[in-house]
């Protein structure tokens, strides 16, 4: 039976993390095509990563990346909070916080790049932290879901 708790866990993660990774995705691509502001391009970028920002990746192998880092995202909450036995609202919580840091600590990374929306530009970090925070409550939803519960 413990093999099974495992699967189920490994399962709700990939679709937290799909889930979750594709709304922020499709938030931030249909900001950036109705303001021309770069914050699907910063979800996408890896000019700060040494091996990757040599070689042109097409855009549906960025989002695949952005996705395998979402899952991963998934999988550690989720192992935290199954050792922890947190309930529903800590669970909100501790996934929207985190999500909103990961946001806080990634737009900096637009200074690593020309693509990418100014460091200075407000506008573009309210909107990148408004998916990040999609982003979390979206995720929190998933991986506080409890087979059986009451909703």
């Amino acid at each position: 039976m413990q093999g099974g708790k495992h699967i189920k866990a490994i399962v709700k993660s990939l679709v937290g993390g799909l889930v979750s990774g594709i709304a922020l995705g499709l938030f931030l691509k249909w900001i950036q095509f109705h303001t021309n502001l770069k914050v699907y391009t910063l979800l996408l970028n890896v000019d700060y990563v040494p091996i990757l920002k040599n070689i042109p990746l097409p855009e549906i192998i960025e989002f695949g990346l952005h996705l395998v880092i979402s899952i991963m995202l998934a999988l550690i909450f989720n192992v935290y909070i199954n050792r922890r036995s947190l309930k529903k609202e800590v669970i909100h919580r501790l996934v929207l916080r985190v999500s909103l840091i990961v946001g806080l600590l990634l737009y900096p990374t637009t200074l690593l790049s020309e693509r990418t929306p100014s460091i200075t530009d407000a506008y573009a970090f309210l909107v990148w932290m408004a998916g990040h925070w999609i982003y979390g409550i979206i995720l929190g939803k998933i991986l506080s879901y409890k087979e059986g519960a009451r909703v």
